[in-house]
């Protein structure tokens, strides 16, 4: 059984939604957020105090995108047209690892600066500036996205994939951010492509419900989610 632990809306929030894509049992562990504030014995389960933290037996990982991966290949013996990992074979096998990374490393970095200067530091440490300055680098980056979702529905292969639950988390927190507004209109089709997904609405549902079950808050805070 996976055990996944998760803030609500968090970065944990990918691995989430792989699990209900892929239709794998799970355990879903909710922390208030940051956890290494709430729940100092969490500092045990993974000693960065961060989320995701995720358990496959007596496998440990941390990393959002690359548990994206892990458990992508994971349920590689599925049907081609339900998996979500690309093939190291398959011409698209590049594209598909690229964006599986640019979720993370090119479009949230720029996010969890602006949070940083927006709400984590003290008042007299806060700058608009330095928002102003990284939400501009955000857009800058989302909209490299724009002349390929304008060909295709997804990032690689003609199909879901985990490089879309990668980015679509990214998207996820600039409309909590309030930047969704401002996604270009191919980018905006896409991030609704995505929304509908059931796997995406399930996860939703679960983060949810397990918060309320667990007793800790559903609302996340901008916070929350660095």
């Amino acid at each position: 059984m996976i055990t996944l632990y998760h803030c609500m809306s968090a970065r944990s929030f990918r691995p989430l939604w792989m699990l209900e894509e892929l239709g794998l049992p799970y355990q879903l562990k909710m922390l208030s957020f940051p956890p290494r504030v709430f729940d100092k014995g969490y500092l045990d389960i993974n000693p960065l105090g961060t989320v995701p933290a995720l358990f496959d037996g007596a496998i440990r990982m941390t990393e959002s995108a690359a548990i994206c991966q892990y458990l992508a290949t994971r349920a590689g013996a599925r049907a081609s047209d339900a998996a979500l990992d690309v093939a190291p074979d398959d011409a698209a096998y590049a594209a598909y690892l690229n964006y599986l990374h640019f979720g993370e490393a090119t479009l949230t970095f720029p996010q969890t600066l602006l949070l940083r200067y927006a709400h984590f530091e003290p008042p007299e440490r806060r700058s608009a500036q330095v928002v102003e300055d990284y939400t501009k680098w955000f857009l800058a980056r989302l909209r490299t996205l724009e002349p390929l979702l304008e060909q295709q529905d997804y990032l690689a292969a003609q199909r879901f994939t985990a490089a879309d639950v990668s980015v679509g988390y990214a998207l996820l927190l600039a409309q909590h951010l309030g930047l969704a507004a401002r996604f270009t209109p191919a980018v905006q089709a896409y991030w609704q492509r995505l929304q509908a997904r059931v796997g995406y609405q399930r996860a939703m549902v679960a983060q949810e419900a397990a918060a309320l079950a667990q007793g800790v808050p559903t609302v996340a805070a901008p916070d929350l989610r660095a």
